[in-house]
């Protein structure tokens, strides 16, 4: 929190669909920390037969992750946390944790920040990209299907001029599975 704000680091589905009241957003980067799709997702974007892929962060030293960091509106405060426990915390494979974000051009904010429980049964770290296009080509879940999560994802990076090759190079790919 800086000056009583209270801020949620996003870097997947949250950019494009925080789902909260969000006062401002500012570009960020978080240390010690890279997006990956790390996590296999039992039921938003595949199920537990056919499980997806979704974003998480995960810990690698010398890494960082670029993404937004969130303002809450001021007395939602309360409702954003319930609504993203329940959004995030749906298999217990995302901690909740608070970490300290670099505003771009500003200050280091602490901010809400779900990294990926490398000890859960979900995780999934270190699957080569041509494994995880074909897992997300395919996989579909209660939101949809897990390839229109990824291009969500690497469009609203792009429009706000965050690179991500890996995603980049994932929804080429994908699309190319998927037929075009």
């Amino acid at each position: 929190m800086t000056d009583g704000t209270t801020w949620v680091f996003g870097y997947g589905s949250l950019i494009w669909n925080p789902g909260f009241p969000v006062a401002r957003q500012e570009i960020a980067r978080l240390s010690g920390w890279h997006r990956s799709f790390c996590m296999r997702s039992i039921h938003h974007r595949g199920t537990e037969a056919d499980p997806g892929l979704v974003l998480a962060l995960d810990a690698l030293a010398g890494a960082h992750c670029d993404g937004v960091a969130f303002a809450v509106t001021q007395g939602a405060e309360d409702d954003t946390l319930a609504y993203l426990r329940e959004r995030e915390l749906i298999s217990s494979a995302y901690l909740e944790t608070w970490q300290e974000v670099g505003l771009q051009g500003g200050p280091v904010v602490r901010a809400l920040t779900y990294v990926i429980d490398p000890d859960h049964v979900q995780y999934c770290g270190g699957l080569a990209l041509e494994e995880q296009a074909r897992i997300i080509a395919h996989a579909t879940g209660g939101r949809g299907p897990n390839s229109e999560y990824l291009y969500n994802t690497a469009a609203h990076l792009a429009e706000l001029g965050i690179a991500d090759t890996d995603l980049t190079w994932l929804a080429a790919r994908v699309r190319a599975l998927r037929g075009g």
